[in-house]
């Protein structure tokens, strides 16, 4: 079973335009195109390593598309404001336990009131 199926539509058009191919030349050629693809995710693998070891991690704050001030805040209003959606409640989770619950309004982090501190976010 594969994960997307193709489309019938597609299937039929590829095989009236094009002739079979030898069994053998098709596994030939299907073993050079997953060496090829192993080669170039070990190196792609290796790009991300070596950006994270030298502190380029965040990218979008490195090459400026990120201001100082968006990379501070939460990420449930980063979250939120790409979302557009200025209230919303933010529960936290580590594993299957409840670490933090609050809600946003208008992008500012409004805690309950049995919690011990009320603290504001601004956007």
């Amino acid at each position: 079973m594969t994960l997307f199926q193709q489309p019938r539509w597609l299937r039929r058009w590829i095989r009236r335009r094009t002739n079979p191919i030898a069994l053998d030349r098709a596994h030939l050629w299907k073993s050079r195109l997953s060496l090829f693809y192993a080669v170039v995710a070990w190196n792609a693998f290796g790009g991300v390593c070596y950006m994270i070891y030298t502190g380029r991690n965040d990218w979008a704050k490195f090459y400026g598309y990120k201001t100082d001030e968006e990379a501070q805040l939460p990420q449930a209003i980063r979250f939120a404001k790409q979302l557009n959606l200025p209230n919303a409640k933010v529960v936290k989770l580590s594993g299957l336990t409840k670490t933090d619950e609050y809600e946003l309004k208008d992008h500012h982090v409004i805690r309950s009131a049995d919690s011990t501190s009320t603290s504001s976010v601004e956007s």
